[in-house]
């Protein structure tokens, strides 16, 4: 069906509106990813220097023994989008959780979740899961402490005095090779046997002996909730790395889309406008031997 001039003007519009809008978003998306990727390694420093902390502690006082309870609690801390025009990226990480983590609570108490960003509550609400709280995700790299001070409170406000009584993971999108992301489960709580055997097998480095002042118990709770702070905030950090890499891949298949769309309609354009000129020309000559004849 021929369309016509006018009709064709505003698509035309209409699309070149739309590229600019896509355009600009693609723009923000690598502006904002920038920060976050420095806070995310930034923050890899200091977990560096937590773990040697535990390492010093376990030199100086021999392995560490965690108690054999099981833990009371079962949570998880889901870092999400706030904003859309990411794609899949919620319900990918929504679909995860309930596949992996849910089947390992049945029979005991419910899963309790704590959810960063509207749009990831929205996810495992479809899921079936139904978060105790949303929090709101970090508008710049600044906020990522904060939003980790929340959780790591909350955390506390959960197992009270005993960290060891509870199960935490926490559930975020990660960086892959070649620029993919992925959907991860991180457990948090209790310290795993690994992590712990890392600890103790791990040589002394330095010719000075470790020693502190400070009681031993009040030491190890002091690094251990430094440990949980850097491990939510580097979750947070990579997920709003992850987050915005989503949608700058996205906004760039769609300007690629919007392009050809507009390509295609420039070129209806011009092979209407050239019909209309050829139609009035016809429409003059036609007139001029018309006039011609009749004189």
């Amino acid at each position: 069906m021929t369309q016509t001039l006018e009709a064709l003007s505003r698509r035309d519009e209409t699309l070149t509106s739309i590229r600019g809008i896509v355009h600009t978003m693609k723009t923000i998306s690598a502006i904002n990813a920038v920060p976050f990727d420095r806070a995310a390694r930034s923050i890899e420093a200091y977990h560096r220097t937590v773990r040697s902390g535990l390492e010093a502690f376990v030199a100086r006082t021999g392995p560490i023994a965690m108690p054999a309870v099981e833990p009371a609690e079962s949570i998880v801390v889901v870092f999400g989008s706030d904003h859309g025009l990411c794609g899949n990226y919620n319900e990918l990480l929504a679909e995860k959780v309930q596949a992996e983590l849910v089947p390992t609570t049945a029979g005991r108490a419910a899963l309790r979740v704590l959810c960063v960003g509207a749009q990831m509550n929205d996810a495992l609400t479809g899921q079936g899961l139904r978060p105790e709280s949303a929090l709101l995700p970090p508008a710049s790299a600044d906020g990522i402490g904060r939003l980790a001070g929340s959780i790591v409170t909350r955390l506390d406000d959960i197992g009270g005095s005993e960290p060891h009584h509870r199960k935490v993971t926490l559930a975020f999108t990660q960086r892959a090779g070649r620029g993919q992301h992925e959907p991860v489960l991180v457990p948090l709580l209790p310290l795993g046997r690994e992590f712990l055997a890392e600890l103790a097998d791990r040589p002394w480095q330095s010719r000075s002996l470790p020693d502190y002042s400070m009681p031993s118990a009040e030491l190890f709770a002091a690094l251990l909730r430094s440990h949980i702070f850097a491990s939510v905030f580097r979750a947070s950090a990579e997920a709003m790395v992850t987050e915005n890499a989503a949608r700058l891949a996205l906004m760039q298949q769609a300007e690629q889309s919007v392009d050809d769309r507009l390509d295609e309609v420039k070129g209806q354009l011009r092979s209407v406008r050239q019909d209309d000129i050829t139609t009035e020309l016809l429409d003059v000559i036609i007139g001029f031997e018309a006039l011609r004849q009749s004189r």
